[in-house]
């Protein structure tokens, strides 16, 4: 059994003394891991950081076993954002995100171009505004996307202010303010309305968040992984000026 692809590095552990077992999340192939012989190198951890796309080729006797990547750096996004703590904690936050939340060998072409798009979108300015886009995208993208077109109560799209935590329907502000206590904000640079603000971004991760966990992890009793949480935490200070 063998096959090329390309991946992006979810996350390379050590095994035995020099080994590393890597997960990546390939085009073709979904979240898949396998044994890189000397992956715990100096040489190849700078290849193998998560966040990085490589050419990879997989091995195995039989298609059950854990087999074999060689892998061949071809775009060191890790390198070029390890200098700017905020970057790499969306970058260590989207690995980890789908690490956690994918079935492993299951195909989603679509996920592995948002996040390829996502990766390069935070060297931008609006890299944060990039990030929560992506979550809203990759909830989407499997099958749980929000309908932020209209308010759910009266059709209408204008000011839409909420999302309902029951339907992941969008909600106008005077349908939603009896309710306001049970919505979820709605950040508007999420349908489109200009550039996040203050607090935005911050918002927009509740929001994501709060799906992912009901549709993502949840349903295999797992927690949102400490780097995501690392990431909104850091977002929240942000807003408070801390």
């Amino acid at each position: 059994m063998d096959w090329s692809d390309d991946g992006i590095v979810l996350s390379a552990r050590k095994h035995g003394e020099a080994a590393a077992v890597v997960h990546l999340l390939t085009r073709a192939h979904g979240r898949h891991a396998g044994l890189v012989r000397g992956g715990a190198s100096r040489r190849q951890r700078g290849t193998l950081q998560p966040g990085n796309e490589v050419q990879a080729t997989w091995r195995a006797r039989l298609e059950e076993h854990l087999g074999n990547f060689t892998v061949e750096l071809t775009n060191g996004h890790a390198a070029r954002l390890m200098d700017d703590p905020g970057r790499l904690a969306a970058l260590t936050s989207a690995c980890a995100l789908i690490e956690a939340g994918l079935a492993e060998r299951e195909p989603h072409e679509d996920v592995f171009e948002d996040m390829q798009a996502m990766l390069l979108g935070l060297a931008g300015e609006a890299w944060g505004q990039v990030y929560v886009e992506w979550e809203l995208r990759l909830l989407g993208d499997l099958g749980f996307g929000l309908d932020l077109s209209s308010c759910a109560a009266t059709g209408s799209n204008d000011d839409l202010a909420y999302v309902s935590p029951k339907s992941g329907r969008a909600v106008s502000l005077s349908a939603g303010e009896p309710y306001r206590e049970k919505l979820l904000p709605l950040p508007p640079f999420l349908i489109g309305a200009g550039e996040a603000g203050e607090g935005d971004l911050a918002a927009g991760l509740r929001l994501t968040g709060y799906f992912l966990e009901r549709h993502l992890l949840a349903p295999h009793e797992r927690a949102m992984p400490d780097a995501r949480a690392r990431l909104a935490a850091r977002l929240r200070r942000s807003t408070a000026g801390g």
